[in-house]
């Protein structure tokens, strides 16, 4: 999961909509945010998991108070009010676009009443727009990354240490084996549980009652079809006519003296995007076609291997023997003589040994076919190798073009932002114009795949009731089908079990090693950690030559907690990349720490600043201006592309205003606010 942007709307502190927060990446991959306590450092963290997986850290408070008290206090009695995060992430050249909306009616005593969330999921493909996903949104996330593991990608870091204190362990033996797929195991063995139970009950008898209550949903549900259909035809034409504006500004920009080169510089980029989006939907297409046509070659070694077994098995046994013919045979019983120039007579012992080799010799031709299956098996290896070469050789093709994507989508944003910059004032309008008819259209877009996922809902659910109707006619069939899924069932359950205990020995051992590695990076002491059979982890001295359990400071505890998250990082990069059939599919993973420097000393602070940006392939650090201070300021700067202040507005009267210098400039931290809200404003830093 690589995080590409996080932006909010009535959101805790965050009173309306807020700039997008982008995040970094490549080299210097660190995005620092700076705010006060109170300011809402802790509301972005949770953000994170609220968005992904409505779920809340232990340091937030009132989480059943999401919508902002100024957006609360500027609505009438009775209206509702909008609250939601959007984040956009990427995992395997796929972007998407992730939202999580809720609602709240304001009543007379000015409280809320709010409503359940709401989430809603867009996947980018190929050509440029997005579309809803076949799979629930929920199932999506948890296959990039499971919702038991978020405490290790977005947690507090003051807290940090409670993942190791004794009511936490068993957690973590859980979480773990979730990481590495061995959690997806044993779903798998209680899904076929389930799945068994689920074929028994759907061979149960419907009522007359229960065919007409079908009857009348499906109808209900074909009339919201309908209504989808309507809104989705509304929104097409707005992204019709915005897509016309959006032509004309181009046309102005290019018009315009002293930026038309800029303009027609980014029309070219926009050009090369098409034709770069149009190639790789072709080359998907070829790679698909050439799978279904050359795919089972990679399936045959395997079978010609088996081939050449069992059939020198069976030369071995003398059950083939080559040269001999049946007619052979049968002229030497006719003559009752043996080619050893023994006499064969009807009954005898030489006799019956000899005519058993009418058996053995039972088809003229075995000989020959034998020969010519070898022959024409041999070649077969080198034509998988050429298969296998030619995967890689699309593949790469593919991973080319989205090279040449990412390269233009950088230089439209640097362009983007000259012309935002630009000093004349009428360029700078016509660009935010346009920046602004693209948000919108951006906008339409996803609600097209809102709309598009409502009609595949419904038609979803329209196919399952006439399934439902048609199981009166299959009953009998579907007994006899049930019972072979039962034993089939069985089997599956007894291998998955071999393979989660083989691939939980291996993990446990390779993440033990990490731990201890990066730990002993940080830590200036001599301890060593431990993970035992039940995944808890502890400290021993070996000083003496016996290992002896160490009670860790609290300092300790936050170091050994970073090393935990940091091998489990890199441990399932390294397992996604080489088991992506059983662990998560992606190997890119970020961080989001709330002040992770907690109550470290300077040489731990230090250290552990120049430890986390190597933890991740993406860390963004909410922190405080006492814990930027000095040395972590300092050992981290270099790997900072994104910075963004949160400037909290007090309504307090003479509130005492606060400050933080950047790149010699003064952003504030703490403003007096002139009316009676308080909110917090996300500043982005110009480095």
């Amino acid at each position: 999961m690589k995080l590409i942007s996080l932006q909010l709307y009535n959101f805790r502190q965050f009173y309306g909509k807020t700039p997008q927060i982008k995040f970094a990446s490549g080299q210097e991959n660190t995005t620092v945010i700076h705010g006060n306590n109170g300011s809402g450092k802790t509301a972005l963290l949770n953000a994170f998991t609220w968005v992904l997986y409505e779920q809340f850290t232990a340091a937030f408070a009132a989480p059943e108070m999401l919508i902002n008290k100024r957006a609360i206090a500027e609505t009438k009695t009775g209206y509702s009010i909008e609250c939601w995060v959007e984040l956009q992430f990427a995992s395997n050249h796929q972007n998407y676009q992730l939202k999580r909306k809720c609602y709240g009616i304001k009543k007379l005593d000015n409280t809320v009443d709010y409503s359940e969330s709401k989430l809603f999921m867009l996947i980018s493909g190929d050509d440029g727009k997005w579309y809803p996903p076949i799979e629930p949104a929920t199932e999506i996330i948890e296959q990039i990354l499971p919702s038991s593991l978020h405490q290790y990608f977005f947690f507090d870091g003051e807290r940090i240490d409670n993942f190791f204190r004794q009511n936490s362990k068993n957690s973590i033996a859980e979480d773990t084996k979730d990481l590495l797929g061995l959690k997806v195991l044993e779903r798998g063995i209680e899904h076929l549980k389930k799945a068994k139970k689920s074929l028994q009950d759907e061979l149960q008898e419907i009522s007359d009652g229960e065919v007409q209550k079908i009857l009348k949903e499906y109808k209900n549900l074909e009339k919201n079809q309908e209504q989808a259909a309507k809104s989705l035809d509304n929104n097409l034409r707005e992204t019709t006519q915005l897509e016309l504006r959006q032509s004309n500004l181009t046309k102005q920009l290019l018009e315009v003296s002293g930026v038309d080169k800029l303009q027609q510089l980014k029309v070219k980029l926009g050009q090369e995007e098409k034709q770069i989006r149009q190639n790789l939907l072709q080359a998907k297409k070829e790679l698909k076609e050439f799978l279904s046509r050359q795919g089972y070659l990679a399936f045959l070694p395997e079978a010609i291997e088996a081939f050449s077994f069992l059939v020198n098995n069976l030369k071995q046994e003398q059950q083939i023997n080559t040269g001999i013919q049946q007619e052979f045979i049968q002229q030497l019983l006719k003559q009752q003589s043996c080619i050893c120039g023994l006499e064969l007579f009807p009954d005898s012992i030489a006799y019956n040994n000899v005519r058993s080799w009418l058996k053995k010799a039972d088809q003229k031709n075995i000989e020959e076919v034998i020969i010519r299956l070898e022959t024409q098996t041999k070649p077969i290896k080198n034509i998988t190798e050429q298969l296998w070469q030619e995967i890689d050789r699309k593949q790469t093709y593919l991973n080319q073009h989205y090279q040449e994507l990412n390269r233009i989508e950088k230089e439209q944003e640097k362009i983007n932002r000259q012309l935002r910059s630009y000093p004349d004032r009428d360029i700078q309008t016509l660009q935010q114009q346009s920046e602004t008819i693209t948000s919108r259209i951006k906008e339409l877009i996803l609600e097209q795949g809102i709309t598009q996922q409502q009609q595949k809902t419904y038609g979803s659910s329209l196919s399952k009731l006439q399934q439902q109707l048609a199981k009166q006619q299959l009953r009998e069939q579907q007994q006899i089908t049930t019972q072979k899924r039962i034993q089939a069932a069985a089997e599956a359950i007894n291998r998955l079990l071999e393979v989660r205990n083989r691939l939980e020995t291996q993990f446990r051992d390779s993440l033990e090693q990490k731990v201890a590695e990066i730990f002993s990076s940080i830590s200036f002491t001599p301890y060593i950690p431990k993970l035992n059979n039940n995944y808890e982890l502890t400290l021993v001295e070996n000083t003496a030559g016996i290992a002896a359990p160490v009670a860790a400071s609290t300092g300790e505890n936050q170091v050994l907690s970073l090393s935990f998250i940091g091998a489990i990082i890199d441990r399932v990069r390294e397992w996604s990349q080489n088991n992506t059939l059983i662990g998560l599919d992606s190997s890119t993973f970020p961080i989001v720490m709330d002040s992770p420097f907690g109550s470290l000393d300077e040489t731990y602070r230090k250290q552990v600043a120049e430890a986390i940006p190597q933890l991740a392939n993406q860390l963004i650090v909410l922190v405080t201006k006492t814990q930027w201070r000095g040395e972590v300021a300092n050992t981290i700067s270099d790997r900072i592309s994104q910075e963004y202040v949160l400037t909290y507005h007090s309504s307090k009267p003479n509130c005492q205003e606060d400050w933080l210098k950047l790149h010699g400039i003064n952003y504030p931290l703490v403003k007096q606010n002139s009316n009676r809200f308080e909110y917090t404003e996300i500043v982005e830093i110009k480095s």
